[in-house]
């Protein structure tokens, strides 16, 4: 309880302003002077009246206040950040906390307030806003200082300090440490495909003896690339190093930089640096060669140009090099089919080759045909779209082509004879052999279909089989199907396949009428969405791959760490696998997966550690990075009393190590006194207090003040009448 005191003083009111009473009573005194020089018998008298009745306008007054003492306030700051939760430096603090708190309880007219500092995300430790925060409801004049248990990597130090009170730091460490850290300049998030992306880091070695290259300091750094070693290297400390790292395929690779420990360093945990580096394509390079004019290719053109990041390259077939009609070619082409260029020079330029409804009627020599098969062999992509012109003699299944498509049509036909415009559902079925089915039909998803990322939950399946998608009317009767059939048209026929061939990827589209889609036909479809799906997995987009693992780090705020994201893909039918987790350590544990559709089931994992996670189903490996939660808080690991040094000094503070000298005792101490010992800590006393109450009384009330003037004025008025 706060003591209570009792002050009494004296004070006066006048009843007149100070100048008015002055005046009187200077023109009193001039008064009395003939009356001083004549000796007059009454003089003194007279100026007693005078300072009896300036005193008594003065209006002089008994004051007695009554104070009540405020206890001084110092402010107990514990910093809970992540770099806290090392070396035992939290059971340091947390003992100092308790030490700390029975002492002030027993200090007379001390109040302790503890405030703690939590992880703050990617900012560093926020111990001076913590400290601003806390300063709002403390008055100035009971603030008696701080004590802050931390390792003294404070991120918002100010330059000047905005306090006079005594700034105490008890840092849970045996002295000033060393560490060694792998710190990153320049690391760039994406890489184009097939160029490289520069990494430049520096090793440095922090503490009081510092290594540097000058001195002789070598580390030792090893690269990883998503777990698979890369190289080591012997590098200076403190000189900046750069690594060419190639971007071979599309998606994320992980890169891991390791640097070797320093003997006696507080942790190792901040010499490692692990970059995600996503590649991407520069621009997709297309090539469509339209066989002849139909509402087909209008679609494949606006699908393909309206992709900024698509570069097409079209060329429409207007007449064959058989056919003379005397029509001037500068009427049928602006310029001439470059097929030596296309098909030999610069074939393997081109990401993907379109061939929608191409008959070659002598168009491609055999040769250019079986350059397109060997640039699939290679890696390449291509996608053939069927007509008519499929089942006919001249079809390219006929040729070198038909070695890399995933089916053959069942008989060679006359195109002329398989209704070659749009079709009626009720039009007279084609002749037998022809290869052709025409009628009404409803593309739908094969079991492979509802399994693969191609057209599993394309717009408007909902899961489903047979979704309720607008009617096409033909299908090219094919056979030898092998690879994926993902689609069938009427009767269960193949509609779409896709097939891997070597070490590039077909497909082959069995109708010409998808275009019927774009026009909203019967209701439309997922046009624009299929195609654009089977392109890109016929470019190899990961996210496309029908059997894959993928995995991905999804940061937390506060201490609950972050989740690592597993998803995987797989075609044959089965129960979900799985999958053996290892964390950054070392240590690996199996865990079972969650189907969430046909060939689709995730994991979520909790993940607190940060480092390169490993995920493995038996068959695919896939990678994830955790980076810290607080990265400024991991980059510097030290508990130093350095950087808060001229604030200490600033403040008359003082700083002492909790694992060599133990916990100072605490003491309250007038301001301007030292505040800090070897063993002790001081506070400043501040003796801070508030008015609770406050008494007047006059010392010449008016009904003393009026007979006292009276009897003087008569008695000067007898001594001057003898």
């Amino acid at each position: 309880m706060n003591a209570v005191s009792t002050v009494t003083g004296v004070q006066f009111a006048p009843a007149l302003p100070l100048w008015a009473l002055g005046a009187l009573t200077l023109v009193g005194l001039l008064a009395l002077i003939p009356a001083f020089r004549a000796r007059t018998p009454g003089r003194w008298w007279r100026l007693l009246m005078l300072l009896l009745l300036a005193g008594w306008l003065s209006g002089p007054q008994l004051v007695r206040q009554q104070w009540r003492t405020r206890p001084d306030i110092a402010l107990l700051v514990v910093d809970h950040s992540g770099s806290e939760t090392i070396r035992g430096r939290m059971a340091l603090i947390d003992a100092a906390r308790a030490r700390v708190t029975a002492e002030a309880h027993a200090i007379p007219n001390l109040e302790l307030r503890t405030i703690t500092v939590p992880e703050q995300g990617s900012q560093g430790t926020q111990l001076f806003a913590a400290i601003d925060t806390a300063l709002g409801d403390i008055p100035p004049d009971q603030l008696a200082g701080f004590i802050a248990l931390s390792d003294g990597e404070i991120a918002d130090l100010p330059s000047k300090p905005p306090f006079t009170a005594p700034f105490h730091l008890l840092l849970p460490a045996r002295g000033e440490e060393t560490d060694r850290r792998l710190r990153l300049i320049e690391a760039p998030r994406y890489g184009v495909v097939g160029s490289s992306v520069t990494l430049r880091y520096v090793v440095e070695d922090l503490g009081p003896k510092p290594g540097s290259a000058a001195a002789g300091g070598v580390a030792e750094v090893s690269i990883q690339r998503d777990g698979t070693p890369v190289s080591v290297t012997a590098v200076p400390v403190g000189q900046v190093q750069t690594v060419t790292v190639p971007v071979q395929r599309e998606g994320s690779s992980i890169i891991v930089l390791n640097a070797s420990g320093l003997p006696g360093e507080v942790s190792p945990i901040n010499n490692q640096q692990i970059v995600t580096i996503n590649g991407v394509r520069d621009r997709l390079r297309v090539l469509l060669i339209s066989g002849q004019p139909d509402p087909g290719e209008r679609a494949w053109r606006r699908l393909l140009k309206s992709d900024p990041a698509v570069d097409l390259v079209h060329f429409t077939i207007l007449r064959p090099p058989d056919k003379d009609d005397l029509t001037p070619l500068d009427q049928l082409a602006l310029i001439a089919f470059p097929e030596r260029e296309l098909f030999e020079q610069k074939i393997s330029d081109f990401d993907l080759i379109i061939l929608d409804r191409f008959q070659n009627e002598g168009i491609l020599p055999g040769a250019y045909l079986a350059n397109i098969a060997e640039y699939v062999r290679n890696g390449g992509a291509l996608l053939l779209e069927a007509g008519p012109e499929f089942a006919s003699p001249d079809s390219l299944a006929h040729t070198d082509l038909g070695a890399v498509l995933p089916a053959q049509p069942t008989v060679a036909g006359d195109p002329e004879d398989a209704a070659m415009g749009f079709p009626s559902p009720f039009d007279e079925q084609p002749p037998d052999g022809a290869g052709i089915s025409i009628g009404a039909f409803r593309p739908s998803l094969t079991d492979l279909g509802l399994r693969d990322p191609v057209t599993a939950d394309l717009p408007g399946t909902d899961g489903a089989q047979h979704p309720d998608w607008g009617q096409w009317y033909r299908v090219i009767d094919s056979m030898n199907v092998h690879g994926q059939v993902l689609m069938n048209g009427g009767s269960g026929r193949p509609l779409l396949i896709l097939d891997h061939v070597g070490q590039g990827r077909v497909g082959l589209l069995l109708s010409d009428q998808i275009w019927l889609w774009a026009r909203d036909h019967d209701g439309g479809g997922p046009q624009a969405e299929l195609l654009r799906r089977v392109a890109h997995w016929l470019m190899k987009e990961p996210a496309l791959d029908e059997n894959r693992l993928t995995a991905s780090m999804e940061s937390a705020s506060g201490d609950s760490g972050g989740t690592l994201d597993i998803d995987q893909r797989q075609l044959l039918p089965g129960p979900p696998p799985m999958v053996t987790v290892t964390d950054p350590d070392g240590h690996a544990r199996q865990w079972p997966m969650t189907a969430v559709g046909p060939g689709h089931a995730t994991l979520s994992v909790p993940a607190a550690e940060p480092g390169l996670w490993r995920v493995s189903d038996g068959t695919r490996t896939a990678y994830a990075a955790s980076d810290m939660a607080d990265p400024p808080e991991w980059a510097d690991l030290r508990a130093t009393a350095t950087k808060a040094g001229a604030l200490i000094a600033a403040t008359d503070g003082s700083a002492h190590w909790l694992a060599s000298g133990g916990v100072p005792a605490l003491r309250l101490v007038a301001a301007g006194d030292v505040s800090g010992g070897d063993d002790w800590i001081g506070l400043r006393r501040n003796d801070a207090h508030v008015t609770t109450g406050i008494a007047f009384t006059p010392l010449l009330p008016g009904w003393a003040a009026l007979p006292l003037l009276l009897g003087v004025l008569l008695m000067a008025w007898r001594r001057e009448g003898r």
